[in-house]
């Protein structure tokens, strides 16, 4: 097949220009093609009134040789690429031991995908409940304040991502087309067939939750096994000259499971579990994350700054956007993981703290566009120990929840009297939807003063962007700490082990390697590949 890039049409094409708009770029009569698949879809509405839609399509032809060779000087015209995933490795028939997976989040289910469909059974444990009842209990915090340390946002199956807008792009390096099989093996969990091929794709919540169950039952008909509620409390490391070699795992139960292969894929919230390893000797060192406030605005203003004319319109949908701005005081301040269309929701796992985060439905109809808010910060912000950037977040979740009232309310405040440093009193035409609520006050108090500061000045410069973005009405709700680990367990380029303890294995969002569900997915394909081949070097 042939890849045919750059096929522009105006939004409201007819459905069968594309077909035309193939042959024309192509040079070719109708009866030469023999059929064409849509491989991206993307939307450029830089002039709002005439926005364009641009395909990237996979053409079968007749001869395509005679295609190639009469449009040489086409650089939008080459030979498809193979993006079919091949395994590195199959499963021998007797297995010393079996691999375990910590964590079922998006890292935790690919690894456990990838390492069933390979034969290699794995063992995969998850600290919080089985999806539905972890989404019970979540909805417990959200409507009665009642929240469980061990099943929330941050812990149970799916992982936090299960409670998100299901964000399923990114933009980290993909050379070997990982991101295909994430993809694809969504679609046989029932995710809607659309994601291969639109530019943004998402799934939304309610989606989520029944393909984390469908890849659940797929791993365990391949072999793997699920154990829930599970906490890993200990991992045995025989230490040998300053190298340590994982022996077991030790549950909370009391149990022990002997191995000498473990995926660490827990995280960015699962602070006891690095504390753990940190005791154990595994080096650990921080890293930079980010921390801010949530912002509402109302869709349609959003919808009507980025599309014009044209918003409203069902293929581009709710409309999103993506902030940055670099401050007089040296910080940067960006949009974070923007919900088109969603909700402000609660998230913390821990007594006695406030934390927010975004979520979305697949139909992102929503009142509210939210966004993270957020203000960059390096270790150099709290200096000293390599955990010591989970205590900086602790102390200002433990602030939001003082300012909040103490019941799981997040303290909020109006962007207009934000910026003007004055105390909000009452709401405008901007309803928070935070739930259990939003205490109203002066959010001043809740983050560092140069974070303060630096989000006092981007939020007019973003109003040059997106005009309205700085309307007195908007809502900012504190505190967003969780945008990612404040720890990297480093790992070796290319066995993926960890530097100092073989047969540790850290993954994904906790380890510091990923940031949001595709790119976490993919990590996991990566080492669950490094699990196969190492197991099959010590077979």
């Amino acid at each position: 097949m042939l890849r045919l890039n750059e096929v522009q049409l105006p939004l409201d094409h007819p459905e069968d220009a594309l077909h035309a708009a193939i042959l024309e770029r192509l040079g070719i009569a109708a009866e030469e093609m023999l059929g064409y698949t849509i491989f991206r879809r993307s939307y450029d509405a830089r002039k709002k009134t005439a926005v364009i839609l641009t395909y990237t399509v996979d053409v079968e032809l007749k001869d395509e040789s005679a295609v190639l060779k009469r449009r040489a000087g086409d650089r939008n015209i080459m030979p498809t690429p193979d993006t079919n995933y091949r395994f590195v490795a199959q499963a021998p028939g007797q297995l010393k031991s079996r691999p375990v997976v910590i964590g079922t989040g998006p890292c935790g289910l690919f690894a456990g995908l990838i390492l069933a469909q390979m034969g290699f059974n794995p063992i995969i444990l998850e600290r919080g409940k089985a999806v539905r009842e972890r989404t019970k209990d979540t909805w417990g915090l959200w409507r009665k304040r009642e929240l469980q340390p061990e099943s929330n946002v941050q812990f149970g199956e799916g992982g936090a991502g299960t409670f998100s807008d299901g964000k399923l792009w990114t933009q980290i390096k993909d050379p070997k087309h990982y991101g295909r099989k994430v993809l694809t093996e969504f679609v046989k969990a029932d995710a809607p067939e659309e994601i291969m091929y639109v530019s943004k794709p998402h799934i939304g919540t309610f989606r989520l939750v029944k393909m984390v169950e469908q890849m659940r039952a797929t791993i365990e008909a391949l072999g793997g096994e699920f154990r829930f509620q599970q906490k890993v409390e200990d991992i045995t490391i025989k230490s040998d000259n300053g190298q340590g070699q994982v022996q077991a795992v030790v549950l909370a139960s009391g149990e022990t499971i002997v191995t000498d292969h473990v995926v660490l894929a827990i995280g960015h919230s699962a602070r006891d579990t690095f504390q753990m390893l940190y005791d154990r000797g595994v080096y650990i060192e921080a890293k930079p994350f980010s921390l801010g406030f949530r912002i509402e605005h109302p869709q349609s203003l959003i919808d009507r700054c980025r599309f014009g004319p044209s918003a409203g319109h069902p293929i581009l949908g709710a409309a999103d956007y993506k902030l940055v701005h670099h401050c007089e005081n040296g910080r940067a301040v960006y949009s974070f993981c923007m919900c088109p269309g969603g909700t402000v929701v609660a998230a913390t796992s821990e007594p006695g703290r406030v934390v927010t985060n975004g979520m979305s439905q697949y139909s992102r109809n929503e009142r509210n566009a939210n966004s993270g808010i957020v203000v960059g910060i390096t270790p150099a912000d709290y200096p000293g120990h390599p955990l010591a950037g989970i205590a900086f977040q602790q102390q200002w979740e433990s602030r939001a929840f003082e300012l909040g009232g103490g019941t799981y309310d997040a303290p909020g405040q109006l962007v207009g009297d934000f910026i003007a440093g004055r105390p909000s009193t009452e709401l405008g035409s901007v309803i928070p939807s935070y739930k259990p609520g939003v205490l109203l006050g002066d959010l001043s108090t809740s983050l560092p003063d140069y974070a303060i500061a630096a989000i006092r000045e981007a939020l007019p410069a973003f109003d040059k962007q997106i005009r309205g973005f700085a309307m007195a009405d908007a809502v900012l709700t504190g505190v967003e700490t969780r945008t990612s680990s404040p720890i990297r367990i480093k790992r070796h380029d290319d066995s993926l082990q960890s530097l100092n303890t073989t047969g540790l294995f850290p993954a994904g969002e906790g380890a510091g390697y990923a940031g949001g569900i595709m790119s976490a997915a993919i990590d996991g394909i990566r080492v669950a590949e490094a699990v196969a081949l190492s197991m099959l070097n010590k077979s």
